[in-house]
Formats: structure tokens, C-alpha cells, sequence
């Protein structure tokens, strides 16, 4: 042993209507349709960003654990767990859901 007590591992339960979302690996430069390079620097106006959902709090309705949700990251809370970055946010501060379970879609896809 190496002196340091052994902790236990604690699941993390989301509460309420939060949701616990991991940033997408999407950021950085992007290219506009017609194939102009837009560069991470680019600030136009608040840009909405895709997160991978890891956890739903139990009134938490239309969104699932595995969705990807579509969401402004500047009004959000983050949190670090196992060193890595993630976001708690209410369901309500979610702008869309791309799922494959789908009943009121736009018709648009990922």
C-alpha cells in the first residue's frame, strides 16, 4: 500500500431537472458552407454548442442519458469530475435534443 486510504467510488445522481453534459470535441475553427474558414477566434454573436448528456435528474422529462443536446455554455455551471470538464445545467436551458427517438422532429439530422 502506499499510505494513501483507499476512498470509495460515489455514483454522481443528478437532482431535480438538472442534466450533467460533456462538451462536444467540436470547438475550434469551423467552415461556412461555401467553404470559408471561419477560426475559433471568430466571435459574431453567442454561439450555441452540442454536449453529450452523462446523467438526468429525476423531473428531467425529454432528455436521456446518451442525447445530444444543443445549449448556450456561457450561462452554464461547470464542474470538474476525474479531471475532465463538464456543465450542469437545467432542462429547461436546452435549445434542442438530436435523439434517434424522434416523434416531433424538424426533419433535419446530424
Amino acid at each position: 500500500m502506499n499510505g494513501v486510504p483507499d476512498t470509495p467510488k460515489l455514483e454522481i445522481q443528478m437532482l431535480h431537472d438538472r442534466v450533467l453534459v460533456r462538451l462536444s470535441q467540436e470547438e475550434g475553427e469551423r467552415r461556412s458552407s461555401g467553404g470559408i474558414v471561419i477560426p475559433a477566434t471568430a466571435q459574431v454573436a453567442r454561439r450555441l454548442v452540442w454536449g453529450d448528456v452523462l446523467g438526468v435528474g429525476n423531473s428531467v422529462r425529454n432528455v436521456k442519458h446518451g442525447d445530444r443536446v444543443l445549449f448556450n455554455p456561457e450561462d452554464q455551471l461547470e464542474v470538474e469530475i476525474q479531471g475532465e470538464g463538464h456543465l450542469v445545467m437545467r432542462e429547461r436551458d436546452i435549445h434542442a435534443v438530436a435523439t434517434e427517438r424522434t416523434e416531433h422532429g424538424t426533419g433535419l439530422y446530424l
